[in-house]
């Protein structure tokens, strides 16, 4: 069985595909490519990783120009099975699916309600867009051999359009964020690493930054030039983009992890990455107050969950945890327990190893 992740928009080591998805099913002894916009070629971790030179590309380009060059690309490595990442590649995955090969779409957000977020589209056209891409996502939905969902939401929503849907929940692996558990190596700080832009709540935290005497150190890419400069004329530790250890290490420092997204339609229902691994680093969450986050963070009781709109409940949280380092530590256990029990890597690739299995077993049937 030869296989072949696809994608015009993630990065050559990207967390989910490559990290997680391809090096586990390379592991498993399965002739794994990944196809990624990316200057040069080369193999890691048992994955042929193949790059497509795009050059400087706006959005428009990307959505057809690398498009075109992807499945020039995946008819040349010719594998058994295609799994692809973005939407913008649905047509190509179509043609690949004509071409006899088994296909999987990957869905990594409920697009038609990002959407509703994206800055770039006039707000008066954003519900004709969604609307409509919904329609047709749920129209080739029906075509794939298999739909994975990364949330439980993603997948409910296509399992009325394709039996063959699962979730494969994007947990950490377990040994790659690990706890120190000492108090005392703590700074008086709380962190947030990921993409930085508006709805993501970076506003208040700024806001916030002015109520607590700890620091907030924000590390990750800013949406705008303009964005970045504001994060540096404020009281934030704004550090950039690190390296896997270096996250390892901040966490490490942290009292907590932030993950204050805005009530936009895209966010109440999804399950950011980064929550986990908080918790698989040990360290409490402050998170948004959304019904399904406050259940997965009260329940664990691994953090306090607040009105993202509200930078002075932002600040509170932050000063209580800082004021009670022992406390902080329990939900930080606590967190990591529950990642240990069931929010891992580890068991939701069982799940990836296993619909491989099935669509190999049909190729052999052939």
């Amino acid at each position: 069985m030869k296989i072949c992740h696809l994608t015009s928009l993630h990065s050559p080591e990207d967390i989910r595909i490559f990290i997680k998805e391809c090096s586990t099913l390379a592991v498993k002894g399965i002739d794994t490519n990944y196809i990624v916009p990316f200057e040069k070629s080369y193999a890691k971790n048992k994955v042929k990783i193949h790059g497509i030179n795009i050059g400087s590309v706006n959005r428009l380009k990307r959505m057809t120009h690398t498009t075109s060059l992807v499945y020039e690309k995946s008819i040349k490595v010719n594998a058994d099975i295609y799994h692809i990442h973005d939407p913008e590649l649905i047509p190509i995955a179509l043609k690949l699916k004509k071409s006899g090969r088994k296909v999987i779409y990957d869905v990594h957000e409920d697009m038609p309600r990002a959407i509703m977020s994206k800055y770039w589209i006039p707000k008066w056209l954003r519900k004709i867009v969604s609307t409509l891409f919904e329609l047709y996502e749920n129209k080739q939905a029906k075509k794939f051999d298999f739909v994975v969902g990364a949330t439980p939401h993603i997948a409910n929503r296509f399992l009325k359009k394709n039996k063959n849907t699962i979730d494969i929940n994007n947990y950490p692996l377990l040994n790659e964020l690990v706890s120190t558990d000492k108090t005392e190596s703590k700074n008086r700080q709380v962190c947030y690493v990921g993409g930085i832009n508006t709805i993501r709540g970076i506003h208040s935290i700024i806001k916030a930054s002015t109520l607590v005497e700890g620091d907030i150190v924000l590390a990750g890419p800013t949406s705008s030039s303009e964005l970045e400069n504001e994060i540096k004329q404020s009281k934030i530790n704004y550090v950039g983009l690190l390296s896997r250890e270096e996250v390892n290490s901040l966490l490490n420092e942290s009292i907590a992890g932030l993950v204050l997204y805005l009530p936009e339609p895209n966010h109440v229902n999804a399950q950011p990455n980064k929550m986990f691994e908080y918790m698989s680093a040990g360290i409490p969450v402050i998170a948004s107050n959304f019904p399904l986050w406050k259940e997965i963070v009260e329940v664990n009781n691994c953090g306090i969950c607040v009105n993202p709109t509200r930078p002075a409940e932002i600040a509170d949280a932050i000063k209580w945890l800082i004021e009670n380092p022992n406390k902080a530590a329990e939900m930080g256990r606590n967190g990591r327990q529950a990642v240990e029990d069931k929010y891992n890597w580890e068991v939701e690739s069982e799940k990836l190893i296993k619909m491989y299995r099935s669509l190999e077993k049909k190729i052999g049937e052939k």
